[in-house]
């Protein structure tokens, strides 16, 4: 399945090497779906992640009361679904509050298939004098081509 991939360059721009570069999922996040503050606590979304401790202790509580175990329920699957659903967007914003610049959308199967797909589109700066490896062309003589079958079609020289 395809997922779509947000690149995100760091606020000082990207660095030669892009090792600050940060590839963020579109989608879905079941680590934040099964612990919503813990995975809000992990990405430094710390307000979120006391908000969702809170809800979750908040539905926990709910749930020991007598006739208020569906209530408690909605609120603790409602605040997991809601980070499962919007954590990684909540990522990116976070990110871009810092001075982080989307740079590009990649859709790919894979995070390293996403990588390899922007690296490949990029331009480096070769900042080496070495100069890049040249096939060497010593042209051939003109006897040696044209002599193999070309089965009734014109030849590689030109000639039937």
């Amino acid at each position: 399945m395809t997922s779509s991939y947000l690149v995100l360059t760091a606020p000082s721009g990207a660095d030669t090497k892009h090792e600050k570069t940060r590839f963020v999922r579109d989608g879905f996040t079941v680590l934040g779906f099964l612990f919503p503050w813990i995975w809000l606590a992990v990405h430094r979304l710390w307000l979120y992640a006391v908000a969702a401790f809170l809800l979750q202790s908040i539905g926990g509580a709910l749930m020991d009361q007598p006739g208020m175990w569906l209530l408690g329920f909605a609120v603790t699957f409602g605040t997991s679904l809601l980070v499962g659903l919007e954590g990684q967007n909540l990522r990116v914003r976070n990110l871009a509050a810092k001075g982080w610049q989307d740079d590009a959308l990649v859709s790919a199967d894979t995070l390293d298939v996403a990588e390899e797909i922007y690296f490949s589109e990029i331009h480096t700066d070769m900042r080496d004098d070495t100069p890049l490896p040249s096939p060497q062309w010593d042209g051939g003589s003109r006897a040696d081509r044209g002599t193999a079958t070309s089965l009734g079609l014109f030849g590689f020289d030109g000639g039937r």
